[in-house]
């Protein structure tokens, strides 16, 4: 149950960084550093969240199943 909520949260906060760098893409006007900060972070969880995913695999808390 721990995994799903993990998983869950870091997809939200995947998708609202990537709205977040959306609303400085549009502020800016593409001249800030904003839009490829947030994209960076938005880079740096999904990578994140994928070894999270392959680690919970390999240690047996997401079954060969699924969720």
């Amino acid at each position: 149950m721990l995994i799903k909520t993990v998983i869950i949260l870091m997809l939200i906060l995947i998708i609202g960084s990537l709205f977040s760098a959306l609303t400085f893409l549009y502020k800016d006007q593409g001249k800030g550093e904003r839009t490829a900060k947030a994209l960076t972070f938005r880079i740096s969880l999904s990578l994140l969240l994928f070894i999270l995913l392959m680690l919970g695999y390999y240690f047996g808390l997401i079954p060969e199943k699924g969720i």
